[in-house]
């Protein structure tokens, strides 16, 4: 049994967010919180938001076992980019994407044995 959190268009880089994710792939749950909580990256308290959301959802919506679950998938897809535009030199406009990240945080249970 699996449960699932994702947190949509937030506003982080993909590319940024995606750095944070790999920590957490594949480690414990507990684990993966205090690696996040240590990781002084801008996408490290979001992550962390909906990794503990996922294991809410596993405990309350599947009577999972928090002390057994582990992060099976983590990813991190684009999101629609914001599109605003920066005045440059002799009358020009250069545009400035401010990108934005779906993430998605999988855990289930550990096999025993």
């Amino acid at each position: 049994m699996q449960a699932k959190a994702v947190a949509r268009t937030v506003r982080i880089a993909p590319r940024k967010a995606r750095l944070v994710v790999d920590l957490i792939r594949g480690k414990q749950a507990g684990e993966a919180i205090a690696i996040l909580n240590f990781t002084p990256k801008a996408a490290s308290p979001i992550v962390e938001k909906v990794l503990k959301s996922a294991i809410a959802n596993a405990e309350h919506n599947y009577d999972l076992d928090v002390n057994s679950l582990v992060v099976t998938e983590a990813y991190v897809n684009e999101g629609p980019t914001l599109k605003r535009f920066r005045p440059r030199a002799m009358g020009r406009a250069s545009q400035i994407n401010k990108r934005t990240s779906h993430i998605t945080i999988v855990v289930s249970e550990k096999k025993e044995g």
